[in-house]
């Protein structure tokens, strides 16, 4: 699972990259290690966001918050961070010995659509998979292109669809690995 913060789009569709936030990593790692996730990799080219990610995860794993909240820790040891996709992608064929299928997310309908039903039954299966949430507006149009898939959006009961990516991502994985 990736947390792309770079790059990504705002509001005006023009490409960015995203400040990290400290929610993001606590949230999206407790959802992430709830539901199994070995990995969560934190895509940044920005020394400055890699550091901060790099002081965040350093007090819940070695500093004060190791002893104050070990459950923490234990959420927090999956983040991994990698400057870019591209070396991601590279960095999970040389683990896996084969590129994972690329998943994205988006709030906007598309093309390239998957149920996450058949992803569920595939995950069940043993296939490998990296899923892209996107920071921002979402990921570019060039990311999207680049991915095997991309999950319906996620709609609620009204007209609303602007979720938090840590709210999006809790979503997405108890559709994905929760119990049925």
């Amino acid at each position: 699972m990736a947390l792309v913060h770079y790059p990504v789009s705002n509001k005006n569709s023009e490409t960015i990259g995203s400040a990290v936030t400290n929610l993001d990593l606590h949230d999206i790692a407790r959802a992430g290690r709830t539901y199994g996730i070995n990995r969560f990799y934190v895509v940044t080219p920005y020394q400055d966001q890699q550091n901060l990610v790099r002081e965040i995860v350093d007090h819940w794993l070695t500093g004060y918050g190791a002893r104050y909240n070990p459950k923490r820790k234990e959420a927090l040891e999956i983040i991994r961070i990698c400057a870019d996709l591209e070396s991601l992608y590279e960095q999970l064929v040389v683990k896996w010995q084969t590129r994972p299928t690329v998943i994205a997310t988006s709030a906007r309908a598309g093309d390239n659509q998957v149920s996450y039903d058949l992803v569920r039954q595939r995950i069940k299966a043993g296939e490998r998979f990296l899923l892209l949430f996107g920071t921002g507006w979402g990921l570019t149009p060039e990311v999207m292109a680049g991915v095997d898939r991309v999950l319906p959006p996620i709609y609620g009961g009204g007209d609303y669809n602007h979720l938090s990516v840590r709210s999006a991502a809790s979503v997405v994985l108890d559709r994905l690995m929760g119990e049925r």
